[in-house]
Order: C-alpha cells, then structure tokens, then sequence
C-alpha cells in the first residue's frame, strides 16, 4: 500500500500548501481521533452539511445516514459527498488581530459514497462505531438485531481522494508587531472527559467498564 495519498486537483492544498500532506498515516490518525465528520452533498441545487458520527475501517470512511435523509434520495448511484473532519489543538493569540489564528488537524476526503447492503459489512461498520466510542463496548452491550440491523442506514466513502491540513507552532506576527506590549503565545485545548454519570436505571452493583476510566488518556493521545 502506498505511503501517501496521490494529489489531484480537488486536493491540493492551495492556501498554505506548505500545511498539506498527503501521507496515510497522518491522515489515518486524524481520522481516527475525530468523533464527528461533517458530510457536505448537494441535492436538487442546495448545498447540504450534515454533522454525523463516522468510523475508518481500512480505505473506507463508514458515516450514519437516516432513511429519511435527503442523502439517501440519490444514493443508488452513488452520492457525491465531501467529507471533512477537524481537530482543534490551541487558540493562536497573537500581538495583532490579523495574525490570531487556531493550531488544528483537518482531513477533507472527496468521491462517491454509496449504500451499505451487505449485513456482515454493516455489522462490521457498526462495530467499528461502537469501538471508536469506546474500545470494549461492542461486547460489553448487546449487539444489533436482526430487525435493528435491517432498519440502519449505513454510508460507504472509499479514500481514494483525500488530503490534510494542519497548523501547529507559535504565533507568526509581523516584523514590527513584535515590539508591542501585548500578551501573546498558545492556548492548548484538548477534548477531555469528565466524570461518568450513571444511569438512573442502571444497577448500582455494576462498575464503571474500565476502559471509561482510560478515556481520558485515550483522547490526550497518550
């Protein structure tokens, strides 16, 4: 398998092209540390986005689509979508206006996605939602049923047509800017978990899976 992705013409990075890659594995990353994808389609002239949980399973993005979506209307023969994903990393405060900025990791991944038909693939997609919510729970809780399965609208995007951006570093300000007497540096942010709060209908005997008390760990990378 080829370490990077091969640049086209939708891809290139054209801002900054120096903040681009091409390279699986960054990209890959990205990806799986992401939650939530945002899947941009266009239907009958309007422009759509649509927040939605996603999942990477090998070359694939796999993303939830309602059966009542308007995603769904065209999607027989296949969907053309983008689909982005973002991290956010710190807040760039710098000595003047112009230059604040933001430290992220960004994927934008472009192509046709189609329907899911086959149940072991859909089930393997499941699984894979599951697992990225929380490593563990796809056999810790009760796995979907027939008629549940059935009535799961899944989206397949082959990557194929994809590339990243990042920022990272220090604040970049202009030669003269330096000499002013105004704060300036990084505000790291990360996604971090707070405490667990148990259901009001969950036996009180039960514990927390251990995976939870790692999550934590889990979203600082660590």
């Amino acid at each position: 398998m080829p370490e990077t992705f091969p640049p086209t013409e939708r891809t290139r990075v054209v801002r900054e092209p120096h903040r681009g890659s091409f390279d699986r594995e960054t990209i890959y990353k990205i990806l799986d540390e992401g939650f939530v994808c945002h899947v941009g389609f266009s239907m009958d002239g309007q422009p759509y986005v649509i927040p939605t949980m996603f999942a990477r399973v090998g070359d694939a993005i796999y993303f939830h689509g309602s059966a009542a979506s308007r995603m769904l209307r065209g999607v027989s023969s296949g969907l053309a979508v983008c689909v982005t994903v973002t991290l956010i990393d710190g807040l760039v405060l710098a000595r003047s206006v112009f230059n604040h900025s933001m430290n992220y990791r960004s994927v934008v991944a472009l192509g046709n996605a189609s329907l899911v038909d086959a149940a072991e693939e859909k089930l393997a997609a499941l699984r894979a939602f599951t697992e990225k919510i929380l490593p563990g729970r796809w056999n810790d809780a009760r796995q979907p049923s027939e008629k549940e399965l059935k009535a799961t609208s899944i989206l397949r995007l082959p990557l194929s047509e994809v590339s990243a951006k990042m920022r990272t570093g220090p604040v970049e300000d202009d030669a003269d800017d330096y000499a002013l007497s105004v704060w300036a540096g990084v505000l790291p942010l990360r996604l971090a978990a707070g405490e667990p709060v148990r259901d009001a209908r969950c036996e009180p005997a039960l514990a927390v899976p251990g995976s939870v008390s790692g999550f934590d760990r889990r979203l600082s990378g660590k």
